[in-house]
């Protein structure tokens, strides 16, 4: 029998009472296991195994699947469970971790920056700011190397510079014209990108970002996601189609207040 502490990121109906529950845990990295008996509302694996719940799991380890035998909540990141824009961001860096992640293969620091995105989510961060920040960290984990800290072109590490997938990294103004694919962006947004790329979490209290610079940093991320990454997750979709509804209903009473 093993223990570990982690967060359900993917949880799926088996049979017609149990589980399947997918793991990230800091001791063995993401982990499959069994939850028997846990879609019955009295079963003691209920509560545990709802998405997003950090905890610490007893389980019996397999080849394949593992079976879960015991877990204690942590904590549930309530304002996740109960606010659909917040579980839709949660929704996509689940997936996003889910997806770049070989079973069994321990990484103490991503475990501890998925939880801290996690949790600053639930605290009432900025969620899309906190997930183009791990859209931008896990791109090592995916194999994916963007030069961000000198222009991809020539070297050099001074000078203005904008961000291109297809030179994959920054450009420098003096090779501006040797890509016409760069993207045009604000030299705010750029420096944003490298920050984000480099960062520490601990200092995210000290950043503030405009609508329209999270706008442009999306729209590099996701060109840049389209060229290299091959994932197509369901959850970016429904988050995109989200922040549609959103501008939507921000809209909507000034349209009515004009009639």
């Amino acid at each position: 029998m093993e223990k570990c502490e982690g967060i359900v990121i993917r949880t799926t109906d088996y049979r017609e009472s149990d589980k399947i529950v997918v793991i990230y845990s800091r001791e063995y990295g993401k982990i499959g296991l069994v939850a028997r008996g846990a879609k019955k509302t009295k079963s003691r694996l209920a509560g545990v195994t709802q998405l997003f719940t950090n905890g610490v799991f007893t389980f019996y380890p397999n080849r394949g699947l593992g079976t879960l035998q015991q877990g204690e909540a942590i904590t549930s990141f309530s304002s996740i469970q109960t606010d659909i824009f917040l579980t839709a961001y949660a929704t996509y860096a689940c997936e996003l971790l889910d997806k770049a992640t070989e079973e069994q293969q321990a990484n103490g620091y991503l475990y501890e920056l998925f939880y801290q995105i996690i949790h600053h989510i639930d605290e009432g961060y900025d969620p899309q700011v906190l997930t183009q920040i791990f859209e931008m960290k896990m791109l090592p984990v995916l194999g994916l190397y963007p030069t961000m800290d000198k222009c991809a072109i020539c070297g050099q590490t001074e000078g203005r510079f904008d961000f291109s997938a297809y030179s994959n990294g920054l450009v420098c103004h003096r090779c501006f014209e040797r890509d016409r694919y760069r993207l045009h962006l604000s030299e705010n947004v750029v420096k944003l990108l490298r920050l984000f790329y480099i960062f520490q979490l601990d200092r995210l209290g000290n950043i503030s970002v405009k609508q329209e610079t999270k706008e442009q940093l999306q729209r590099a991320i996701d060109t840049y996601y389209e060229q290299y990454s091959g994932l197509y997750l369901k959850s970016k979709k429904f988050l995109n189609n989200m922040k549609n509804w959103d501008e939507l209903l921000k809209t909507k009473p000034e349209k009515e207040d004009g009639d």
